[in-house]
């Protein structure tokens, strides 16, 4: 495994997503947070230091584990090496976390069911740039013949 890869990724995947959601949430589908009922607290409240802190480090921890489990079942991902095999990564986890795990949210809370079907997209399209990201940062380490 390729830990210095690993890490890398993992940053810049962290480095991206904060830019995404900033520009996503911060202010091009900013509207889809005000469809009713709105459960969202205010982004004063959002914008205090120890919840950007908090969501941070949390963002950074999500990348560094999306790349390390990456990395952990590279030689079973389906694809060519790089890129392809990165997107294919992205839309398997998608597939497994995201997917159900948002579907199933409006089950269980009153919650609007545009801002679900947004955040089902919205994280298909995440894990599709973060896996293509990967894809072309994370390289094994190959073994030299002796």
């Amino acid at each position: 495994m390729n830990y210095l890869r690993v890490i890398i990724s993992g940053i810049v995947i962290w480095l991206v997503n904060m830019i995404l959601i900033f520009l996503t949430c911060g202010w091009l589908f900013k509207w889809v947070y005000m469809l009713p009922p709105n459960l969202f607290k205010a982004p004063e409240e959002m914008m205090i230091v120890s919840n950007i802190v908090g969501s941070n480090l949390i963002g950074l921890i999500k990348g560094l584990l999306f790349a390390y489990v990456f990395a952990v079942i590279y030689k079973g991902v389906p694809g060519t090496r790089g890129v392809h095999k990165g997107i294919v990564y992205g839309i398997l986890i998608w597939l497994v976390s995201a997917l159900p795990s948002l579907a199933g949210m409006p089950f269980f809370m009153v919650i609007s069911n545009g801002i679900i079907i947004y955040w089902i997209v919205q994280a298909l399209v995440f894990m599709i740039i973060s896996g293509a990201i990967l894809g072309a940062i994370y390289k094994p380490h190959t073994r030299k013949a002796k």
